[in-house]
């Protein structure tokens, strides 16, 4: 039998023994893997040895073939047995009585009650059974028929994937076994016939190439780690080869220092591939979490979205009504006011337009989340509509003290497309937040026109704007520091006037020289936005 083939076949399979214990080092699959291939090096190496040293003396050798051949039965059929778990599957008692009958055909088969002696016949070993050998031989094939059924009833039980995996690795586990049972004791017990044991190191490769297939083609493991571990084995089993070929003392120790360098090397290349391999799939792992995770979010958003709409509607029904009753007494529908009781009711009907407009503000926030907005464009003249929201805030201004005023334009500007309510809403807003932060001094509402755009203004000389907050002050929920401590709010204005503007394609910001120096919040739209005169618009397709 040729030695290198020999080499080759029993170093692989240990190699891979280990390979796959090493990946699942807890899994009581894989410790019975590594014995089974631990049990084929001892059983390779055995069988080599019986076919070389001289024949009288090779009985001994022969029965350590059988020796191995007992273990190397009983761990395939616990491997099958117990794959895939990683937990031991078989009762301990079971498991118990399996160990003592594989011990017990290992230590018979170093008697001669197995192979009494060997004879020479045409050149090769014949061992001559002994008295035992029917029930040696006939507890390996009842292990081997326990073993198929519980192949064929996984098989049959698994789908998917795990089946794929069970048909690949017990295909190539069953033919080595079959073809060692039947080549081996049957031809040498039945038929007097041991040539065939100079074949023994290919009766292992259907294991090999079945876990490969199982390995490569189902993903059992990592296709970047085993490409490793296979340019990693080729590297090992070439310098173990020169060890072996080695002619003298100073060979043999070179041979062996490069031998131990690519050994070192190897195992630090296999654990970095497996780190990394390990990291990636974790990632993968926390990767999918996190997107379920934003999935749940988006279906909470979405909740809050809408009870925030449903609850801002039924909300909104009281102070409009409320709104209605104080305008009627403060007009004189139901008789006259007084001086003091006018001012009592004036303030009331501030603060419950301030509740207003904040619901509103949370209606048009839940409307936004959604995806969905309505606007109705219609020709208007932004002119008439800022005139109008000083007018309606400038009460509020006077009440406080301030000076708000109009820099009304000279000359008529043109009409562009727009939504009047929501263009409104955001003029109201721009003052209003003027008129809150500002204590004393005044306050410009300007509108122009260029070439292209109309530009409104609002300016005053209130807390300012520090250059921190310039950029984050029309975001959702985003008040300025000091604005928490003056104004009650919830930051949503000036988000949906950046919404409302940005639809109407044009484009909102604030300017401040710094806190305590004023500000001035601005808009553009163009003049020609080219919008439709009646549309819905859908947020989310934006």
């Amino acid at each position: 039998m040729n030695l290198f083939f020999t080499c080759l076949s029993t170093f692989f399979i240990v190699y891979l023994g280990f390979l796959v214990y090493l990946h699942e080092s807890r899994s009581k699959t894989s410790l019975f893997f590594l014995i089974h291939a631990l049990c084929n090096f001892g059983w390779l190496i055995c069988s080599y040895l019986a076919l070389t040293v001289d024949p009288t003396k090779s009985v001994y050798f022969i029965r350590l073939v059988m020796f191995f051949a007992a273990p190397m039965i009983f761990s395939f059929f616990l491997f099958v047995y117990n794959f895939p778990e990683a937990k031991l599957v078989i009762k301990k008692t079971a498991l118990a009585t399996l160990c003592i009958w594989g011990g017990s055909l290992m230590v018979l088969a170093l008697t001669p009650l197995v192979f009494k002696e060997v004879l020479v016949v045409n050149g090769l070993p014949l061992p001559q059974i002994g008295g035992l050998m029917p029930y040696y031989g006939l507890s390996i094939i009842g292990v081997t028929l326990m073993t198929f059924y519980f192949i064929i009833k996984k098989y049959e039980a698994s789908d998917g994937l795990r089946k794929k995996q069970w048909r690949a690795i017990s295909i190539g586990l069953t033919l080595t076994s079959v073809f060692t049972l039947s080549f081996l004791y049957l031809a040498i017990v039945l038929f007097n016939n041991s040539s065939l044991t100079i074949y023994s190191p290919l009766y292992i490769l259907p294991t090999i190439i079945g876990a490969a297939y199982a390995i490569l083609r189902h993903k059992l493991l990592n296709i970047k780690i085993i490409t490793t571990e296979i340019a990693a084995f080729f590297l090992l089993f070439t310098s173990l080869w020169q060890i072996l070929l080695a002619k003298d003392l100073t060979g043999l120790i070179s041979q062996s220092a490069i031998g131990l360098l690519i050994l070192v090397f190897s195992i630090f290349l296999i654990k970095s591939v497996l780190a990394e391999v390990r990291q990636r799939e974790q990632l993968e792992v926390l990767t999918k979490q996190l997107e379920d995770a934003n999935e749940k979010l988006k279906i909470l958003d979405q909740a809050r979205a809408e009870f925030i709409t449903i609850a801002s509607h039924q909300l909104r029904t009281p102070p409009a009504t409320i709104k209605w009753y104080l305008s009627s007494i403060l007009n004189g529908d139901y008789g006259r006011v007084t001086k003091e009781l006018k001012i009592i009711i004036g303030k009331a009907n501030l603060t419950n337009n301030s509740l207003i407009s904040l619901i509103d503000d949370l209606l048009n926030v839940s409307r936004i989340e959604r995806g969905k907005m309505e606007f109705l464009f219609e020709p208007c003249n932004l002119t008439d509509l800022a005139k109008f929201t000083y007018e309606q805030l400038l009460p509020i201004a006077q009440d406080k003290h301030l000076e708000l005023v109009f820099d009304e334009p000279k000359i008529k500007l043109p009409e562009i497309m727009a939504d009047k309510e929501k263009i409104r809403q955001v003029m109201n807003n721009l003052i209003d937040n003027a008129i809150k932060y500002t204590h004393d001094g005044k306050i410009t509402v300007g509108i122009s026109a260029t070439a292209d755009n109309i530009k409104f203004s609002v300016t005053d000389t209130g807390k300012g704007i520090s250059p921190d907050e310039q950029g984050s002050i029309f975001e959702k929920y985003s008040r300025g520091k000091e604005s928490v401590n003056q104004s009650p709010g919830l930051g949503l204005g000036l988000y949906v006037a950046k919404i409302v503007i940005g639809q109407h394609k044009g484009k909102i910001w604030a300017e401040s020289p710094g806190p305590g120096k004023g500000s001035s919040f601005i808009f553009e739209i163009p003049i020609h936005n080219n919008l439709e005169k009646t549309t819905l618009l859908n947020l989310a397709d934006k």
